[in-house]
């Protein structure tokens, strides 16, 4: 996807993010808000939504970003989703969210927890130089009502300053 970006998203863009999110099987590994719940983060000023926009002007994904009052500079992505998936998108979204988080905030460490199983994803994040940090033991949750592993991955600036 040549010349994407990312754009803040506004409280008019939540519609577009409920129905990315609502896909077939993301609910398994993203998980989903309530309208109401994506209202409060956008009120939360410690929260924020970047949206992926693709040549042509088109939204193709979003990033859910909160802990912006992480007094250590840890930013937590909660959520991370493209409408198409295998076609490259969200490797793109993924390295445009770690550019713009440490190009425009002082953010030391950016992490995300990803479903142990979800082996495309944690593939994605090592190769954009996300570190596996640990796993949390059968914390998620999922609909299905099953425990799931988490694995917890960071980048820390100077990594992301190296790799540049």
């Amino acid at each position: 996807m040549a010349d994407i970006r990312l754009r803040r998203a506004t409280a008019d863009d939540i519609g577009f993010i409920m129905d990315v999110e609502r896909q077939p099987g993301y609910e398994q590994f993203i998980g989903r808000f309530s309208q109401e719940q994506h209202v409060a983060h956008f009120a939360d000023p410690t929260c924020a939504y970047l949206i992926g926009v693709d040549g042509k002007g088109n939204d193709f994904g979003f990033v859910f970003l909160r802990d912006f009052d992480d007094p250590s500079g840890n930013l937590f992505i909660k959520r991370l989703a493209v409408r198409d998936t295998g076609k490259g998108s969200g490797s793109r979204m993924v390295q445009l969210c770690i550019d713009w988080v440490f190009e425009q905030t002082p953010t030391h460490r950016l992490w995300l927890n990803v479903i142990a199983n979800n082996d495309r994803a944690r593939h994605v994040y090592g190769k954009l130089g996300y570190v596996e940090e640990g796993i949390k033991r059968e914390a998620i949750l999922a609909p299905d009502g099953n425990r799931l592993d988490s694995v917890m991955m960071s980048i820390l600036r100077p990594e992301w300053e190296a790799r540049r």
